[in-house]
C-alpha cells in the first residue's frame, strides 16, 4: 500500500489508479512529514514536492530522503525544477525515482529506477561531486575516513584504486595523511604525506584524473568534493565507538555512510540503522583484495564515478543478493 501527500497536484493525484492507504494534503515542513510517517508503515510515498516547504532548497529534500527513506520517495515535480542541476542534485543525495508526469507513476511503483537509469541526469549536468570545491584545478577527489578503528580505510582505497585504474588509466592517485602504511603496496602513485604537506602534493599532482585520499586524522574536508565514512559493524567496534562518543551518529546525519568488512543482511542493515538513527549509504562485505571485486564497480556507480558495465552487472547478480545497495 502507498500513501500520497499532495498539494498543488492533490486533485489529479486523487484519481490516480493506485493502492493508497493514506492521503494528506498541505504545505509541510520536511520535519513534519519525517514524523508523520517515519513510524508509519508504507511501500511507496508519492510526494508533491509542492507539498513540501522550500521544496527547491535541495538540502531539504535530502532531510526528507534521510528520515524516509530514498527508495521509498516518488517525487511529482513542478515545472520550475525540471532543470539539469536540480535533477542531478536528486541523483546525487540517492533520490532516483521523480516525475513530472502522473502518468509515470504507475510505473515507477512497480519498476522503480536505479542509478543507471538516471545516470545520464547527472553526468549531462557536468559534475559527479557537488560543487568541485578543492584547491586542484577541478579535480575529483573522495576522501575516506575511519570512523570506527581499523574500519578498511586503506585497503578500500588500495582496491578502489585499482578499480578506477581500469576505468580510467594509469593516472589515478591514492594519499594517505600522517601514516606510513602505503609503501607495502609498492605503488609510486600511492604517496604518504604530512599532514602540513597535503595542498602542496595536490598542487605537484594536478593532472591527476582522480585522487583519493585516507584522510586518517586530517580535520580539514574542504580539500574534498566528497567524503565516504566507514564503519565496520561488528558489536566490539560499535560499542567501542558509542563509549567514545555517544553522538557520533546524530554528528553524521546527512553524510555518506559506508558500512565496510560488512556480514550484515538487508535486515541486519535495517536494524542498524533504526537503532543509530542513521542512514547507509552503501554496505561492502569483507572482499579478497587481491581480486578484482564487482562490488566496487558498482559502488563507485553509486557515488557518481563511472558506471558498472554490463559483464561486471552480470557478474554482480550473484554477489549483490545478500546486501543492500
Amino acid at each position: 500500500m502507498n500513501v500520497i501527500v499532495a498539494n498543488q497536484r492533490s486533485q489529479v493525484l486523487s484519481n490516480l489508479d493506485i493502492d493508497v492507504i493514506k492521503n494528506v494534503t498541505g504545505e509541510y515542513e520536511a520535519d513534519e512529514l519525517v514524523a508523520m510517517f517515519k513510524d508509519f508503515f508504507y511501500d511507496k510515498m508519492i510526494l508533491d514536492i509542492t507539498a513540501v516547504k522550500n521544496y527547491r532548497n535541495i538540502d531539504v529534500i535530502q532531510k526528507l530522503a534521510i528520515g524516509l527513506g530514498e527508495n521509498k520517495l516518488i517525487l511529482v515535480l513542478p515545472d520550475d525544477v525540471c532543470q539539469s542541476k536540480f535533477l542531478s542534485d536528486l541523483v546525487s543525495i540517492g533520490v532516483y525515482n521523480f516525475t513530472n508526469n502522473i502518468n509515470a507513476i504507475k510505473g515507477l511503483i512497480s519498476k522503480p529506477n536505479e542509478y543507471k537509469d538516471v545516470a545520464k541526469i547527472q553526468q549531462l549536468n557536468g559534475s559527479s561531486f557537488g560543487d568541485g570545491n578543492n584547491t586542484t584545478g577541478g579535480i575529483k577527489i573522495l576522501g575516506i575516513r575511519n570512523v570506527t578503528e581499523h574500519a578498511g580505510a586503506t585497503s578500500l582505497l588500495y582496491m578502489l584504486k585499482r578499480e578506477l585504474v581500469d576505468m580510467f588509466g594509469p593516472n589515478i592517485y591514492g594519499l594517505e595523511i600522517g601514516k606510513k602504511d602505503f609503501p607495502v603496496f609498492n605503488d609510486k602513485n600511492l604517496v604518504s604525506v604530512s599532514e602540513m604537506d597535503v595542498e602542496s602534493k595536490l598542487r605537484d599532482i594536478y593532472t591527476a584524473k582522480m585522487i583519493l585520499i585516507d584522510l586518517n586524522d586530517y580535520k580539514d574536508e574542504s580539500i574534498c568534493d566528497e567524503v565516504i565514512y566507514l564503519i565496520e559493524p561488528s558489536s566490539i567496534k560499535l560499542n567501542k565507538l558509542i563509549k567514545s562518543d555517544r553522538r557520533v551518529f546524530e554528528k553524521l546525519l546527512g553524510k555518506k555512510l559506508v558500512l565496510n568488512k560488512s556480514l550484515l543482511t538487508n535486515k541486519d542493515v535495517t536494524e542498524f540503522e533504526y537503532e543509530s538513527n542513521s542512514k547507509v549509504f552503501y554496505n561492502i562485505p569483507p572482499l579478497d583484495e587481491r581480486k578484482k571485486n564487482a562490488v566496487l564497480s558498482d559502488f563507485l556507480s553509486r557515488i557518481g564515478i563511472g558506471d558498472a558495465t554490463a559483464a561486471k552487472k552480470s557478474e554482480s547478480k550473484n554477489i549483490f543478493g545478500l546486501f543492500r545497495r
